[in-house]
């Protein structure tokens, strides 16, 4: 039994959160298409009835829970207190951390409730998948079933990369990934993609860029 994000359960169309799936070259960038991201009336998504800044009741109460200082804003800690992962366990620090940082746009440290059911809506996602191909529910999948959720989130990219993610998030066996390590890597890979979608102004799957540019947005990302 995967606990996940309030216990939901249920396929995902296709598309990795925030993008299109599309016709993807290799690399694992390309042309918007299709199903997938957000879905309208999707669960918490933006596009639920009440419209763009909608939160929904049950996700304002769970933020307010979890708001500990009554701020209006979350701490990593906070959030750490709130996710649960595919384990019944709580995230990492780390992944925590990184999660944060994804729509941490005043490098603040905390997120807000719309960014919270933001991030809510993006690992229910990124779990739904992950739990597709545990198949046996071990809290870990194998290079092969993570290269096919890559896939069925949008990424096409080539076995000697898979390998790499695989060798980069497990130091102990190099052959499986867990779905906490599953998502820093779902996290690394959206914010270096935004990164990437930002330069391609005509959306060819190439940039150039220059040195400090490219400094730039490798610390950003990986902060």
């Amino acid at each position: 039994m995967y606990p996940g994000l309030g216990d939901q359960s249920g396929g995902y169309s296709g598309g990795y959160p925030g993008q299109q799936p599309g016709n993807y070259s290799a690399g694992g960038y390309g042309q918007p298409g299709g199903q997938g991201g957000y879905a309208p009336g999707g669960p918490g998504g933006y596009g639920a009835p009440g419209g763009p800044g909608y939160v929904q009741p049950e996700i304002q109460q769970w933020f307010n829970a979890v708001d500990r200082d009554h701020s209006g804003k979350i701490n990593s800690e906070e959030l750490q207190a709130a996710l649960v992962n595919g384990q019944g366990k709580n995230f990492s620090d780390s992944a925590c951390k990184l999660m944060i940082g994804m729509f941490d746009t005043d490098h603040s440290g905390t997120i807000d409730v719309n960014e919270f059911q933001q991030l809510y809506n993006y690992v229910n996602q990124w779990i739904s998948v992950f739990r597709a191909y545990d198949r046996d529910q071990s809290g870990s999948i194998e290079e092969a079933e993570l290269s096919q959720a890559l896939t069925q989130m949008g990424f096409r990219f080539s076995p000697q990369f898979v390998n790499f993610l695989i060798n980069k998030s497990d130091a102990e066996s190099h052959t499986k990934i867990t779905v906490d390590q599953f998502i820093v890597l779902c996290v690394q890979i959206q914010r270096f993609t935004e990164a990437f979608r930002q330069r391609d102004s005509e959306k060819s799957g190439v940039i150039s860029i220059s040195f400090e540019d490219f400094l730039t947005v490798a610390l950003q990302c990986s902060s």
